[in-house]
């Protein structure tokens, strides 16, 4: 063989080589390629952690006499690792004092405490019970916003993000628009200065027509009030015309709400009520619901609230968080 032979055999050897391996890149690149979208859609996707909302407790704090300020030590025994308060569990001491600066201080610094000593964040703090805000009033109005304020200051001290509220008073859906966005934003504008939110549950009555109290929101127009949207408080007319006791006669769509009110939420209530042996949700579709909050964006705290009867709280508290982390 002459050596212009060996010569063009040699290049014919080394265009042949390169050829199978462009061929063999590309699959390697391809694959390293997907392995890095894949970790980077792992990497993105929200990480829920859990609180216990402490109306889960309301019958073993009022009917079995457990100290209201062992909440924290009940969460965290359970595996949870944020607190919502319940403005209503301490009112029995509370109220006695009148509500008082040095009241007030003392059950922040023995809940602060508590939360300190487990290790747990404290998120918010549940009110009722402290007027109307949606009272066609004005007067009334400005007296519950002012009501508020105490609560506000003790949720800044505890390092909470939010306190939130019901939007009681009118229940005519004309009259109760204005009224809310007034005594929502007379409210939230106090609460600015503090870094609090002021937080509406869809809790009975207009704020359970979630389109409604989406417009609300919207109509404040405050970066400082937001939604706590409740999976299961979807009832906007009662038999006795109350709030929360008689039977439903009329409820919002609940799906329908939570997708209206989400776009809003600085936390979100996943309430529950019975389960079926394997363990699933029988009134409430959980996993359409998670899905509807990962589709929303939020990345916050979910927090677990039993209200059902046929579980004790523990046990239902216990169930709910178990069905969450299997869907989350």
């Amino acid at each position: 063989m002459s050596m212009f032979q060996n010569g063009f055999l040699a290049v014919l050897i080394i265009l042949v080589s390169g050829f199978y391996s462009c061929k063999e890149n590309p699959k390697k690149e391809t694959s390293e390629n997907q392995q890095t979208e894949e970790m980077e859609i792992e990497a993105t996707s929200p990480s829920y952690k859990l609180s216990l909302a402490q109306w889960s407790l309301h019958r073993m704090i009022r009917d079995e006499g457990m100290d209201p300020y062992k909440f924290a030590e009940k969460a965290n025994e359970w595996g949870f690792e944020g607190l919502e308060y319940v403005s209503q569990l301490y009112y029995s001491e509370l109220e006695t004092a009148n509500f008082s600066e040095a009241a007030m201080a003392t059950f922040v610094e023995k809940c602060k405490a508590e939360s300190e000593k487990y290790g747990l964040e404290n998120l918010l703090i549940m009110i009722d019970g402290q007027g109307d805000l949606a009272a066609t009033d004005q007067e009334v109005r400005k007296a519950a916003a002012e009501n508020h304020h105490k609560w506000v200051d003790a949720a800044a001290a505890l390092g909470c993000h939010s306190i939130r509220v019901n939007l009681n008073g009118t229940q005519d859906p004309e009259a109760w628009v204005p009224a809310s966005i007034d005594g929502l934003t007379q409210l939230a504008t106090y609460a600015k200065d503090k870094n609090i939110n002021i937080i509406v549950e869809n809790h009975g009555g207009p704020s359970s027509n979630a389109q409604l109290l989406a417009e609300v929101i919207e109509k404040v127009g405050m970066d400082n009030c937001g939604t706590l949207p409740d999976f299961g408080n979807f009832c906007i007319k009662r038999k006795a015309g109350d709030y929360y006791e008689s039977n439903c006669v009329e409820e919002y769509d609940r799906y329908k709400g939570m997708k209206e009110l989400m776009p809003y939420a600085k936390g979100v209530s996943a309430k529950s009520y019975n389960f079926d042996e394997d363990g699933k949700e029988t009134t409430i579709d959980f996993a359409r619901m998670i899905k509807i909050i990962k589709d929303s964006g939020y990345t916050g705290f979910i927090d677990v609230e039993y209200e059902g009867n046929e579980l004790s709280e523990e046990e239902g508290i216990v169930a709910t968080k178990k069905l969450l982390e299997e869907l989350l």
